[in-house]
């Protein structure tokens, strides 16, 4: 008597298609990345503070710069990122740079060495994101992008949470520069795990040379161009977390104190980091069972708990449980988000120039949320914190009337076009 066949379980065989070793590197890579560099930047205060003498204004003053000159170098790039080969040199070399200087300002003596190590860092760290996600393009099939990039997002926020763990256990161990110093290890092992990633992307094809240039309108051409629209109205209303932990601790102070609010605002936007977590990959998920209206519908989503959670913080009373909701909103609101974007340029942008377009969305998102926080720190001070987050609502309105607008359309020509 024959055995008969097992029929293949075909979601089995997907999952194994897309969490591939390939995808586990890189999503390791953003893991240990963020771990390395949340170390330097939680400890970054009191090394200008306590140990240099430094004023709370250098501390803004380095930190502007240094999200100034990421998004500059994020545009700059995407353009070293349209040359297959070139990125793989640039996402390693990224890496480890940004882990080298991070640590680095353990050993510097002065404010203005500080300055210049925490700039170059965030240069480096600027210039690897589009060859990055330009790379985890290569590695997996159009069909589970959403999956893919659900992954790495997944594996970025638990590093945005781990890392100020590491970081005030080190301190308890080693004092702070130490703790800094030792950042560099999670920072070179992400730039082994990207080694390792890389070993297990196909290699280029072509052996000729992609140009160095700047090339905008053959990225905006045809879908992503309406998309991307509706995106920078996001990212302009898309403010700083540190604005969410300072209205929680504003409503929590009266009743608690100083010391008691500053803590549970910072439980507070753990929570934040724990729901961008865990909302990632199901929203990457969600995205490839839609098929070509995926990454529209997940963004359309992820926008719509924004502008709730903006509401209910422009309302909200000192009752903990009360300011979870929109916390925990935002959370999943950037987990979705994040992911459709990413998944949506990866299918959208021409082959030949997804290094750009990466690019160009990275510097719309630090443009958009330098805009966002300044102008919502404006509305704090000279009107209230109820009038910065109503601010950000319309914002997130004007994004959803973008995207309700353009979807439509974006989705017939994706489809017409047989993907």
């Amino acid at each position: 008597m024959t055995e008969t066949a097992q029929p293949v379980d075909q979601s089995t065989a997907q999952e194994e298609q897309w969490l591939t070793p390939g995808v586990r590197g890189i999503g390791s890579a953003s893991f240990l990345a963020d771990v390395g560099h949340e170390i330097p930047t939680a400890l970054l205060p009191s090394l200008l503070t306590s140990t240099l003498g430094a004023p709370a204004a250098a501390l803004g003053a380095i930190e502007g710069i240094s999200d100034a000159l990421a998004g500059a170098a994020r545009f700059g790039g995407g353009v070293l990122a349209d040359d297959p080969a070139r990125r793989r040199k640039v996402a390693v070399g990224g890496y480890a740079t940004t882990a080298v200087l991070g640590a680095a300002t353990a050993g510097a003596t002065a404010v203005w060495q500080v300055g210049i190590l925490r700039a170059a860092a965030w240069t480096a760290r600027g210039l690897r994101v589009p060859a990055r996600n330009a790379l985890l393009a290569d590695i997996v099939p159009a069909k589970v992008y959403g999956r893919a990039y659900g992954f790495e997002r997944m594996m970025d926020n638990l590093g945005a949470i781990f890392g100020p763990l590491l970081a005030l256990g080190l301190v308890a161990w080693v004092g702070v520069q130490w703790a800094i110093g030792l950042s560099v290890i999670p920072g070179l092992l992400a730039a082994v795990a990207i080694i390792y990633a890389i070993r297990k992307t196909p290699r280029p094809t072509s052996r000729d040379k992609v140009p160095l240039k700047i090339l905008i309108r053959p990225v905006l051409r045809g879908g992503l161009g309406k998309l991307m629209g509706a995106v920078a109205a996001f990212e302009v209303g898309n403010v700083a977390a540190t604005l969410l932990i300072l209205r929680a601790s504003e409503l929590l102070t009266p009743g608690h104190g100083t010391k008691t609010a500053t803590t549970i605002a910072l439980g507070l936007y753990t929570a934040y980091n724990v729901a961008a977590t865990l909302a990632s990959v199901p929203a990457g998920r969600l995205s490839d069972r839609l098929g070509v209206r995926g990454p529209v519908l997940v963004l359309t989503g992820g926008v719509a708990a924004f502008a709730v959670a903006y509401g209910l913080f422009a309302v909200s009373g000192a009752v903990v449980a009360f300011l979870a909701v929109p916390f925990v909103l935002a959370g999943v609101g950037i987990g979705a988000v994040e992911t459709a974007q990413h998944s949506a340029v990866a299918a959208l942008a021409p082959k030949e120039v997804r290094g750009s377009a990466f690019g160009l969305l990275a510097t719309v998102q630090s443009l958009g949320n330098l805009a966002a926080s300044g102008i919502a720190g404006i509305l704090w001070s000279t009107v209230s914190p109820t009038a910065a987050f109503a601010y950000l609502a319309a914002w997130m309105a004007i994004a959803l009337a973008g995207l309700l607008v353009t979807a439509p359309r974006l989705m017939q020509r994706r489809g017409s076009a047989g993907e």
